[in-house]
């Protein structure tokens, strides 16, 4: 709860922590590549299984895992830009604080451009 109350009292926070929001990005950025393409493969093991066994129930049960995984490969890729668009609609902060954001923002979503970002934020506000 301390960390929540310092987010929303430091102006600077996301700058000050640009480092760690650029690991979490590039934990996501593996996340998100990786558990869609394993939940897709998994599924296709168990499809094809199924089928190497000829039985129409476990073909039914196995074609209704593959779907599920693909609709949750799909939600898990797509969660990062999900959460982003929400965090959008948040209206009411300041300019410095929208700034800041952008930050946090930048380091989650691109953490390759991490730098750039906490460079940019730096030249603005000296």
């Amino acid at each position: 709860m301390d960390l929540f109350l310092t987010m929303l009292t430091d102006i600077n926070f996301c700058s000050k922590t640009a480092n760690i929001w650029q690991i979490v990005g590039y934990v996501l950025l593996v996340f998100k590549i990786a558990i869609p393409i394993l939940l897709i493969v998994f599924g296709m093991i168990d499809l094809g299984k199924a089928v190497i066994a000829s039985k129409e129930d476990e073909i039914k049960k196995a074609t209704s895992s593959l779907i599920r995984r693909a609709i949750a490969g799909i939600i898990i890729f797509l969660l990062p830009t999900i959460i982003s668009y929400v965090m959008t609609l948040i209206g009411g902060f300041n300019e410095t604080a929208k700034k800041d954001y952008a930050v946090c923002q930048k380091c989650i979503v691109s953490p390759s451009k991490c730098n750039e970002a906490d460079t940019l934020w730096n030249k603005e506000n000296k």
